[in-house]
């Protein structure tokens, strides 16, 4: 779906019904309709709608319209609508765990507020607040690691169960996380066969040239977390998070695969239709 196209025109055609009306308004008219206020933007040259993601940004999310059910069902039932795959509701399209991926119906609004059903059964998100770092919003946004891990590869294997373990146990600094953990971030093909080391990626607390700021070659630099250079050393993305593997971004990224299931890792992870889901979701996932 093209939403630039699409919005580029309805915006060029509404400044030339509504230019003419904007210009005589009263001062007491001009905070009408969002159309006269989008005329009157574009027309000050506040607005840029090149390109999908703006044109979502600037028409929608910007001005906070309504996302309605309506439309999330739609893209529920949509192929490609997050990037390249089948549609989300021809393998979650029930709550009943024998015919559908951990018994998660999101062909119902009441499924997708519900989460999935197989024990251990696990909510999305919650509803009216930022979604990007729930469950649903790493499904749909985080890549798996390292980049290009199958989708096949299991996420049970014993360097995971280690690394899973470490960090309930509290994630100590000790002669265990020295002599058996981190070296596993240092070896090719610990995860998945034919994967780099976490640390060619991720070797110091600087971008460039590690992605995310994020160095996974010591103990002080996975403790610190990533992009602690852009955001802050106080308000640095914490991965580990001691005594809490599930909460803790560095397991999530360990297992936790990008859907729809096979989608490229370069894929666009701020999608104008994940966009939207996302907002629906802060506006309260509302079912009406």
């Amino acid at each position: 779906m093209n939403f630039a196209m699409v919005i580029r025109g309805a915006a060029i055609g509404a400044v030339t019904l509504l230019a003419v009306g904007v210009e005589e308004a009263g001062a007491t008219d001009r905070k009408a309709s969002l159309t006269r206020q989008m005329v009157e933007d574009i027309k000050a040259g506040k607005m840029e709608l090149e390109g999908d993601h703006a044109a979502v940004n600037e028409l929608i999310i910007k001005r906070n319209i309504p996302i309605t059910y309506s439309y999330i069902a739609v893209l529920m039932r949509t192929p490609n609508a997050f990037g390249e795959g089948p549609a989300c509701v021809v393998c979650h399209g029930s709550g009943d765990p024998s015919v559908s991926y951990r018994g998660l119906d999101l062909s119902t609004c009441e499924g997708i507020n519900k989460g999935s059903t197989e024990p251990p059964a696990r909510k999305l998100f919650t509803p009216g607040k930022g979604a990007k770092k729930e469950l649903l919003g790493r499904m749909l946004r985080n890549n798996r690691m390292p980049l290009g891990v199958r989708f096949n590869v299991p996420t049970d294997s014993p360097p995971i169960l280690s690394i899973r373990q470490w960090i309930a146990d509290g994630a100590k600094d000790d002669a265990h996380f020295k002599k058996d953990i981190l070296p596993l971030f240092a070896t090719a093909n610990t995860f998945a066969a034919n994967t780099p080391a976490c640390t060619e990626c991720h070797m110091s607390n600087q971008e460039p040239p590690s992605f995310h700021e994020l160095d996974l070659s010591s103990y002080k630099g996975i403790m610190l977390g990533a992009d602690s250079v852009a955001k802050g050393v106080a308000n640095a993305t914490k991965v580990v998070i001691p005594g809490k593997p599930d909460e803790s971004g560095l397991m999530q990224h360990l297992v936790e695969n990008r859907m729809p299931p096979g989608i490229e890792p370069s894929s666009d992870r701020d999608h104008p239709n994940t966009q939207l889901l996302l907002r629906w979701i802060e506006q309260g996932a509302r079912c009406d």
